[in-house]
């Protein structure tokens, strides 16, 4: 039986409510929902009566809570006996991440593997794309999270968790925020403000206008989304960014158009093939089993 379910039982069974048991494991009320129910499968009662919207324990529920409570405690403390055995008290493990970590799955998974380990020391550094990928080929990283435009190195190992694509940021009200989509083509004649090369993101839409044969006019190149968000919404210009590293609560006169062709990335947690300590190898299998 899978831990993971015995925890969503227990946090659910705390909260009675299945929305702030989601919020607390970082995860979907529907991903809770199927595991109280693969759970409920396995063990061949019902654990919460769903009566009229209210969450309530069963009489099964109150009497495996205890148990599955126990397991659970029991499971921490041997994995973090496991760890400190292996890897000196605590151990350290060592994350380089781009700066937009925040808007994609990761950060969470980061959190709740610090809440389930705190013996374990994180040391994590925000860095440019090219920084990130540095780190990890002199050995200052022991995993890195970065964004990827192609296949990992193969000497290299990596966990997928997250896709993002391309869009523009135009102000409302304004021609090209209008359209459906728009084409390179469209965009030629348009002040572009972009992110810079360190951030490996001007790269591919560099890529982008070569590609369509067109030159590109950019007034601005930076590696500040939240400035360039600003800088658009004055009407310096457009931008091309991808979509969920944008957070438009703070600038409500903005909106994305999608882009066409548009220019899919991987986000991605990698470390290089090989030996690695204790804490590398179970915060790697934390993100596979989460």
């Amino acid at each position: 039986m899978e831990t993971q379910k015995l925890q969503t039982f227990v946090t659910v069974a705390t909260t009675l409510n299945y929305t702030e048991a989601a919020a607390r494991l970082f995860t979907t009320q529907a991903t809770v929902s199927k595991q109280i129910l693969s759970l409920e499968k396995d063990l061949g009662v019902t654990l919460f009566s769903r009566a009229h919207r209210q969450v309530a324990l069963t009489a099964s529920g109150k009497a495996i809570l205890p148990k599955a409570q126990a397991v659970l405690a029991a499971t921490n403390e041997l994995e973090a006996v496991v760890v400190a055995e292996q890897t000196g008290e605590g151990g350290l493990l060592r994350i380089r991440t781009v700066p937009s970590i925040s808007s994609y799955r990761a950060f969470n998974q980061i959190a709740a593997f610090h809440q389930l380990h705190p013996e374990v020391k994180l040391q994590i550094a925000e860095m440019e794309s090219d920084a990130v990928n540095n780190a990890l080929k002199n050995g200052e990283a022991d995993i890195v999270f970065t964004r990827l435009f192609e296949a990992p190195a193969t000497n290299t190992e990596a966990y997928i968790g997250d896709t993002d694509e391309f869009v523009v940021v135009v102000p409302k009200g304004t021609p090209p925020a209008q359209a459906e989509t728009l084409s390179v083509a469209d965009l030629q004649d348009q002040d572009l403000l972009l992110l810079g090369e360190s951030t490996h993101l001007f790269q591919p839409v560099a890529r982008l206008f070569a590609d369509a044969g067109a030159t590109p006019h950019i007034t601005y190149k930076g590696q500040r989304i939240d400035l360039i968000l600003g800088m658009v919404s004055r009407g310096l210009g457009i931008s091309i960014m991808m979509e969920k590293a944008i957070d438009l609560t703070d600038f409500p006169s903005l909106k994305t158009v999608k882009l066409d062709p548009t220019v899919h990335s991987q986000l991605a947690f990698i470390r290089p093939v090989g030996h690695h300590s204790a804490t590398s190898d179970a915060f790697w299998q934390y993100i596979h089993q989460n």
